[in-house]
């Protein structure tokens, strides 16, 4: 393989194939492909963009460049959500407790920030002595024990995707559609799940700027997760302002707490989270209209449940 030919390909607009990408990306994995080289492929995919299968295969081999989550047998439905980023954005830290409330596994692996957001694990090592960084077996022994967990990309998880994300935050190359589509779907395949809920952010607070090309970014999500056996589904969000009232790691999961969340300052982020999770009910056809109600919170599901979860978390 010669990197120079496939970085001009692309640069000049020609579609790479299945065994390209899986070699480059193979090859960047193990390091024998330097971050010089990976910049420019990426700025040329930037560019000029990828295609439906081109997108395909990337996500492909980022999945691939790791292991998959397996579970027991006889477990409940694996759901997760993912948002794309935006400035005060803290849905799954509100949604993730809830959700294994109502008797769901929720595995999730999150990122961190990219240009102006902040990412899931930036907040969750705000709290002293988190850690997001559990092995495989770990995890599912939370996932067995609470319902939940909430990790980042380990050396066994999506690599690829791990060191590209670095690599596009530094780049200029963070807005690239194919990459990012990628890189959010390769680490949610990964996690084995039966239901997947996309939130695609966008407004001044976001780095999708436009409904327009947030709802080209979910379509292609749904395109890429085609046959994979996952129920998928997503919705947009405009992000012109932070929801609920507070920006800033530590104060967004402040803000989280169950007292503050049955605040009416906090119905924008409350309401937020619990459209979110009708969604799951839609797809699975159960319960949509619990979420519906008012006050939503206090009847369904219980508060106290979800803080205590919130507090076992590692």
């Amino acid at each position: 393989m010669h990197v120079p030919s496939l970085i001009e390909k692309k640069r000049d607009g020609g579609e790479l194939s299945s065994e390209e990408i899986a070699q480059v990306i193979s090859g960047f994995t193990r390091g024998e492909i330097p971050d010089y080289q990976m910049s420019a492929l990426a700025m040329a995919i930037f560019f000029r963009g990828m295609s439906d299968m081109e997108t395909w295969y990337l996500t492909k081999a980022m999945l691939e460049s790791g292991q998959i989550f397996e579970y027991p047998p006889n477990t409940p439905p694996k759901v997760d959500k993912h948002s794309t980023g935006a400035i005060g954005g803290k849905t799954s830290l509100v949604l993730a407790p809830l959700l294994a409330c109502d008797d769901l596994w929720v595995p999730m692996i999150s990122g961190r920030g990219l240009d102006i957001t902040g990412g899931t694990l930036d907040k969750l090592e705000s709290i002293p002595g988190f850690n997001v960084n559990l092995d495989r077996t770990r995890a599912i022994k939370q996932l067995e024990r609470i319902g939940v967990f909430m990790i980042g990309q380990t050396a066994e998880i999506c690599l690829a995707d791990k060191k590209l994300y670095a690599l596009r935050d530094v780049t200029g190359t963070v807005p690239s559609r194919p990459l990012i589509v990628a890189s959010i779907m390769c680490k949610k395949l990964a996690e084995n799940l039966d239901r997947l809920v996309l939130n695609v952010r966008f407004g001044k607070g976001a780095f999708m700027k436009t409904r327009d090309k947030a709802q080209w970014l979910g379509e292609a999500m749904l395109r890429v997760g085609e046959g994979t056996g996952t129920q998928i589904s997503y919705l947009l969000t405009a992000m012109d302002e932070p929801l609920g009232r507070t920006v800033g790691n530590a104060l967004e999961l402040a803000e989280r707490d169950s007292r503050i969340l049955l605040s009416t300052n906090c119905s924008v982020l409350q309401e937020h989270a619990l459209e979110v999770m009708a969604r799951y009910c839609l797809r699975a056809g159960r319960r949509a209209a619990t979420f519906h109600r008012q006050p939503p919170l206090p009847d369904f599901p219980p508060g106290a449940g979800a803080s205590s979860i919130w507090l076992q978390l590692r």
